[in-house]
């Protein structure tokens, strides 16, 4: 994780945008050697088959996963 003052990141913003985009990673501005910000790329969104596609098919429903709940709070 790299870190860089306000003043040089005002300098030099964007070259510095353009590395983060090209790189991913993420950037800590500093104030007097203090961290105040972080700034990080966006990440593409993922569709729901990029993110669950793995498990598909492998889980196993013992109720009926449309059923209300409210029994169960009050019970606690």
């Amino acid at each position: 994780m790299a870190t860089i003052s306000k003043s040089k990141l005002k300098a030099n913003m964007l070259r510095v945008f353009r590395e983060i985009e090209a790189s991913g990673e993420e950037l800590i501005v500093t104030d007097r050697n203090r961290p105040v910000l972080r700034i990080l790329p966006i990440e593409d969104k993922k569709s729901v088959e990029d993110m669950f596609g793995p498990f598909q098919g492998q889980l196993v429903f013992h109720e009926d996963v449309d059923a209300p709940t409210i029994g169960e709070w009050d019970e606690v």
